[in-house]
């Protein structure tokens, strides 16, 4: 049953982080392309699918408290790649965008693959409730590799320097999955003055707010076709190294599962990368609309 409420929630998360995307994008381009800077947030903060997909963005950031309560980091977080899935859908039905083919092919294809990763790997929960000292090494960890990505986003090719930052986001948020588990678990446990009190709500805050500025940056500096599959694609990796190290979560690993999972999540990967290149750019469609 916890599981299931764990894939539930997982797939509303991933719903609604599409619609709020695409929300916000649809609300960012459709006044004058010339607007900048304040002119442009003074025009989006009375625009009102801006402020939906602000609504989205918390039902977010809810059902995924929700997800990882009740589920592994290593079953929810993989999950997450259906939001690109979705995304199409939402592109298709809202956008009224034509999406080719490869497109609709490729989402078909890390569908399929993803279920077959998780379910050859069958993630469990265990009861482990991991410490303040525990988090101490993926901590130092992760901001080793953030101050190193940075560094090297300096400078080179806007792809290398959006690679670099999308590396850096998809391990704060991996991190930040673990703080948004034991901010969910210590809310049921203790209610919303313990949280209040406890760490782990101020670690999830810094480390989410991190990850939003590395995020920005990655989008800014080069091609969402380069950032995005890493992000995607590291998030989930790195959130299961952390779900097992940190909560001692339990996968299956005998030689053969080994074998079949390590090859779903490379066509998971290759489905990503294709799905990102062949969708049409948002801006533009709703440009011509």
């Amino acid at each position: 049953m916890q599981s299931a409420l764990a894939v539930a929630f997982a797939l509303a998360t991933a719903l609604a982080n599409a619609f709020a995307l695409a929300s916000q994008h649809a609300a960012s381009v459709s006044g004058d392309p010339s607007r900048r800077g304040w002119a442009l947030l003074a025009y989006l903060v009375r625009h009102p699918l801006w402020l939906l997909g602000w609504i989205g963005m918390g039902a977010s950031l809810l059902c995924q408290a929700i997800a990882l309560h009740y589920g592994p980091l290593a079953l929810v977080q993989p999950l997450l790649v259906t939001e690109l899935v979705l995304a199409l859908v939402i592109r298709k039905l809202w956008l009224h965008q034509e999406l080719r083919r490869m497109a609709w092919a490729s989402a078909s294809v890390t569908t399929l693959a993803l279920v077959v990763f998780l379910v050859t790997t069958n993630p469990r929960a265990s009861t482990w409730q991991p410490t303040l000292r525990d988090w101490t090494g993926p901590g130092i960890v992760v901001a080793v590799l953030v101050a190193i990505a940075s560094v090297v986003a300096r400078r080179g090719s806007p792809a290398r320097r959006a690679g670099a930052y999308a590396g850096a986001t998809a391990a704060l948020w991996a991190l930040e999955a673990t703080f948004i588990k034991a901010t969910a678990d210590v809310l049921v446990a203790g209610g919303i003055s313990t949280m209040l009190t406890s760490w782990p709500l101020y670690a999830l805050i810094g480390c989410g707010a991190v990850g939003l500025l590395t995020e920005q940056a990655a989008l800014h500096v080069g091609p969402l076709k380069i950032s995005q599959p890493i992000i995607v694609i590291v998030d989930p990796l790195a959130s299961i190294v952390l779900g097992v190290s940190l909560y001692h979560e339990r996968l299956v690993t005998s030689p053969l599962s080994s074998a079949f999972a390590g090859m779903a999540f490379v066509v998971v990967a290759v489905g990503v990368v294709v799905m990102t290149r062949t969708v049409p750019d948002t801006a533009h469609a709703l440009h011509r609309r």
